[in-house]
C-alpha cells in the first residue's frame, strides 16, 4: 500500500506532469506565432515547481518513498529547483530565436521541455537503479527530439542523429554496468547495494568490471573525455535554444546520479572510481582547453569548454575519500565543492547562450566568433553581459567562477595526498591555457571594428532576465558564501542519511 509520505515526496513531479498533458492539449487550440498561451502557461508551471521544490530544500527534511525507491532530501531537492529556475530562463532566452525559424508551429518545444525537465527530476529523486535508469531515458530521447526540432534543417537533423547513435550507446554502458551490479549485489536498492558492496563477500573484481560500464556511462552524461565525442556536434549543429537547454539544467542531473550511484550506493568502491575519475579529469582539462583553441565556431568553442569544465567538477567528486577514509566533513566539502561548481558553471553558460541568442536574427545565426566584432559599439550592456561570463569561466575574480574553481582546488589540496595536489596543479595549469579562448571573444567585442551596424533588440522579458543574470555571475563572485553554504549543508545531510 502507498502511503501519503510516498504521494508527498513526488507532489512536484505529479504538478509537472500532469501540467505538462494539459499545456500539450491546450497548445492545440492556440494559435498565435509565438505561441504566447502555451509560453506563460509553461513558465507558470515551471516557476510553481521551483518554488514548491525550493520549499521542500528548505524543510531540510529527507525521507523515502514508494519502497524506498525514491528519496526527497536538501541536495535533490536545490538541484530540482535550479533545474527548473534553469529551464525557465532558457525558455525566455530560446522563444524569440524558436519563433523566427518556425520551430513553433506546434507546442512541442515547450512540451518536451517540460517532459526534459520531469526526466531530470526524476533521475535527482532516484534511489533505486529502475527509477535512475527510467528518468534518464525520459530526458534522452527528449532531448532527441528537441536536438532534431528544425526538421527542415539538415545540420540540426544530422546533431540529432549522432545525439541518438551515441546517447544509445551510452545508456547500453550504464545499463550493462548496472545490471552487473545488480547481478552481484542481488538488489536495485542503492542501499541494500552499499551494505551488500561494504559487507565484502562479493568478489571485486565483479564489481569493478560492472563500475567500468557505470563510469563510463555517467562520463558520457557530463560530456567529459574520452565520451565526449557528441558534445561539440550537438552544441553547434541543434538550434542555439535548444544548446542552451542540453547545456544548462541536464548538468544538474547528472550530478546528482554522479552523487547517487558513485557515493550513496558504490562508496566502498571509492578507490577504484576515484582512479577513474582522475584520468577522466585529466583527459578531459587537457583536451577540453586545446581544442577550445582551435575553435572559430563561439558554440563549438563553448563546448570543448564544457569538456573542460566538467573535468573541474570531476576533481571535486574525486576528492571525499583518501586511502580509504570517509570522513563527513571532509567528503562534504569535496562534494559540495563539486555542487557549486556545476551550480556557477549553469548560471554563467545560460547567461552566455542567452547572449548568443540575442543576437541571431532572422536568417542569421550569429554562431562564429567574428560575429561577435565590436559589439561594445553596438552594445555596451550585452558586450559586459557577455564578457562577465567569459571571465566567470576563465576563473577571473570576483566572478563566481573564480570561487568555484577555488573551492575545488581546495578540496583537492585537503586530501594531502601527492596525487591530489598535483592534479591541482595541473588543474591550475590547464586554467591558465584555457583562459586565452575566452578572452580572445572579449578583444573581438571590444577592439575589433563591428561587421556590421545593426542594433540589438530583444523583447522586454529577455533583457531583464538577461541583466539579472549577467549581476548573479558578478554578485555571487563577490558574496560566494550563501550559495556556498547552501551547497555544504545540502550535501552533508545527504550523506548523512
Amino acid at each position: 500500500m502507498i502511503d501519503n509520505i510516498s504521494w508527498l515526496a513526488i507532489y512536484p513531479e505529479i504538478v509537472l506532469l500532469v501540467m505538462a498533458c494539459v499545456i500539450t492539449l491546450v497548445d492545440l487550440g492556440v494559435r498565435s506565432k509565438g505561441r504566447t498561451l502555451t509560453y506563460v502557461l509553461t513558465l507558470l508551471t515551471l516557476l510553481l515547481v521551483a518554488v514548491l521544490e525550493g520549499l521542500y530544500a528548505s524543510n531540510g527534511n529527507t525521507f523515502y518513498a514508494f519502497g524506498n525507491m525514491v528519496v526527497s532530501d536538501a541536495m535533490g531537492n536545490w538541484l530540482k529547483c535550479f533545474s527548473a529556475i534553469a529551464m525557465a530562463v532558457t525558455l525566455i532566452y530560446g522563444r524569440p530565436y524558436a519563433a523566427d525559424r518556425d520551430m513553433l508551429r506546434g507546442g512541442e518545444y515547450f512540451s518536451l521541455s517540460m517532459f526534459a525537465l520531469l526526466g531530470m527530476n526524476i533521475m535527482i529523486s532516484g534511489n533505486n537503479f529502475l527509477v535512475i535508469y527510467l528518468g534518464l531515458e525520459l530526458l534522452t530521447l527528449s532531448s532527441y527530439a528537441l536536438v532534431a526540432l528544425r526538421r527542415d534543417h539538415t545540420v540540426s537533423t544530422e546533431a540529432g542523429m549522432k545525439y541518438f547513435v551515441l546517447g544509445a550507446m551510452a545508456s547500453g554502458f550504464l545499463l550493462y554496468g548496472l545490471s552487473m551490479i545488480y547481478g552481484a549485489t542481488g538488489s536495485l536498492d542503492l542501499g541494500e547495494v552499499f551494505k551488500a558492496v561494504n559487507s565484502g563477500q562479493i568478489r571485486h573484481q565483479v564489481l569493478v568490471f560492472g563500475l567500468v560500464f557505470v563510469v563510463a556511462g555517467l562520463a558520457f552524461k557530463l560530456g567529459v573525455v574520452p565520451f565526449h565525442m557528441w558534445i561539440p556536434d550537438v552544441y553547434q549543429g541543434a538550434p542555439t535554444a535548444v544548446t542552451a537547454i542540453v547545456g544548462g539544467a541536464p548538468k544538474f542531473a547528472a550530478f546528482a546520479i554522479a552523487i547517487r550511484l558513485l557515493v550513496d550506493g558504490l562508496l566502498p568502491l571509492a578507490i577504484d572510481w576515484q582512479q577513474m575519475l582522475a584520468v577522466l579529469a585529466i583527459g578531459s582539462l587537457l583536451i577540453g582547453n586545446l581544442a577550445a583553441i582551435a575553435q572559430s565556431n563561439i558554440k563549438r568553442m563553448l563546448a570543448y569548454s564544457t569538456i573542460s569544465q566538467m573535468g573541474f567538477v570531476l576533481l571535486g567528486l574525486m576528492s571525499g575519500v583518501v586511502d580509504g577514509n570517509v570522513e563527513a566533513l571532509a567528503a562534504g566539502n569535496a562534494y559540495s565543492s563539486a555542487m557549486f561548481y556545476v551550480v556557477s558553471y549553469v548560471l554563467t553558460a545560460l547567461a552566455a547562450f542567452g547572449v548568443i541568442l540575442l543576437l541571431a536574427r532572422e536568417g542569421f545565426e550569429s554562431e562564429e566568433i567574428s560575429d561577435f566584432a565590436g559589439l561594445n559599439q553596438r552594445s555596451p550592456l550585452y558586450a559586459a553581459v557577455m564578457a562577465i561570463c567569459l571571465f566567470s569561466m576563465a576563473g577571473i575574480p570576483p566572478l563566481v567562477g573564480f570561487y568555484a574553481k577555488l573551492s575545488v582546488l581546495q578540496a583537492l589540496i585537503a586530501a594531502g595526498s601527492g596525487l591530489h595536489v598535483a592534479l591541482a596543479v595541473f588543474a591550475v595549469v590547464m586554467s591558465l591555457i584555457g583562459a586565452f579562448y575566452y578572452l580572445r571573444v572579449v578583444k573581438v567585442m571590444y577592439f575589433d571594428e563591428p561587421i556590421t551596424a545593426t542594433q540589438v533588440s530583444a523583447p522586454f522579458d529577455v533583457r531583464a532576465v538577461l541583466v539579472i543574470n549577467g549581476a548573479l555571475v558578478l554578485v555571487l563572485g563577490i558574496v560566494p558564501g550563501g550559495l556556498m553554504s547552501l551547497c555544504a549543508d545540502a550535501v552533508l545531510r545527504a550523506l548523512a542519511t
